[in-house]
């Protein structure tokens, strides 16, 4: 059975359900699964890259890596499996995912990637690979403006579902199918895979959680915090997150927002999402008992700022951001117990002569 036949299916059936938008897609992709696991997809003799028969592995990933850095791609019938695993995990996962970090154990927590794998490789050297004992939260917009979104969503996805307790994901606003549509990912999907692939990430993003709460002291999320002064910690978990992001609401400004130096709240200068104040983030803080907001969204020049007196921070590691900015990039560290932060920043790397945006809609440029 060809995939091309599998999704003239999909679309019949789709077309057949309730209108209801999140009961039909939760149909529509368990549908998708069913098929997908009894799809047989050959495995040609001429590849040599790393094979997932047994399930994915640390030594599977070390493979992976270096099959990317040689400009090499996973198979698509292994690709299809890491897809089908993260969605089926994504979707089991809370729009706010609670993490506990040990007394004294380190834990790292990196902002927008955006398609820069070679620098996300340098983290890793720089930080160590991750683990059970050095556990990962990538915050946020992993693929986009990046011409390595493809080798990056796939070793985060492959380290999510070898340490499912230990390395966590929060869905940024380039987790849409409109910016992937415009920035560049669903271009380099249909280029080193096909359509129906992109389309499948789609679905999977939309199940991406909206925030991580750390010891119950540190909220992260991508973006920033809300137009409305009273939204709670239980109100953010009841939100719908399975769908692309709405323009307004509780998803939309965890996804968007930005912290502002002035009290009070402003528009965004970004057209969604608002712009908060240190007043806000105090608020916030007290009401729910957090110590600190750490979000990302913004290039800063040494890959991270403090603001409102220490209780916001942005962090971003995404060095060089689309082999312009000149930034730094960065990433925090903070141990169980005390829950300060560390700030690591560190310089882009040398990636392949491929330039940013490379597959970017040709209508839009930057914003």
């Amino acid at each position: 059975m060809h995939l091309s036949a599998i999704y003239s299916d999909l679309k019949d059936f789709r077309e057949q359900l309730s209108k209801d938008v999140q009961s039909r897609w939760i149909a529509y992709l368990t549908y998708f699964a069913v098929i997908c696991r009894k799809l047989h997809i050959k495995v040609e003799a001429t590849y040599k890259g790393p094979r997932l028969d047994d399930g994915i592995s640390a030594e599977f990933m070390v493979e992976l890596i270096k099959t990317f850095k040689d400009q090499k791609k996973l198979h698509k019938k292994y690709a299809y499996k890491i897809l089908l695993a993260i969605h089926e995990l994504f979707m089991k996962l809370p729009n706010m995912v609670e993490i506990n970090v040990p007394d004294g154990q380190k834990f790292t927590i990196c902002g927008d990637v955006h398609g820069q794998f070679y620098d996300l490789c340098n983290i890793f050297d720089l930080n160590g690979l991750p683990s059970e004992k050095n556990p990962y939260l990538f915050n946020g917009d992993f693929v986009d403006r990046g011409s390595f979104s493809v080798e990056t969503i796939f070793t985060l996805f492959g380290f999510k579902l070898l340490y499912p307790q230990h390395f966590f994901m929060s869905r940024g606003n380039h987790e849409s199918d409109v910016m992937n549509k415009m920035y560049g990912f669903e271009g380099e999907v249909k280029s080193k895979y096909n359509s129906n692939m992109a389309d499948f990430f789609t679905e999977i993003f939309n199940y991406l959680p909206l925030c991580h709460l750390i010891n119950r002291k540190i909220f992260v999320c991508h973006g920033g915090l809300f137009k409305d002064d009273n939204v709670t910690l239980e109100d953010i978990n009841s939100t719908n997150r399975n769908r692309q992001p709405p323009e307004e609401g509780i998803m939309c400004d965890l996804l968007w927002s930005d912290p502002q130096e002035i009290p009070g709240r402003s528009p965004s200068k970004r057209g969604v999402g608002c712009q908060f104040g240190p007043d806000i983030t105090n608020a916030f803080c007290s009401r729910t008992g957090i110590d600190y907001v750490i979000r990302s969204h913004e290039v800063k020049p040494e890959g991270y700022e403090v603001h409102h007196n220490g209780r916001c921070i942005t962090v971003f590691s995404a060095p060089n951001y689309c082999d312009s900015m000149g930034n730094k990039g960065a990433f925090i560290t903070i141990r169980g117990g005390s829950l300060q932060p560390k700030f690591t920043s560190f310089d882009a790397v040398e990636h392949p002569k491929i330039k940013p945006m490379a597959y970017a809609s040709s209508l839009f440029g930057f914003i």
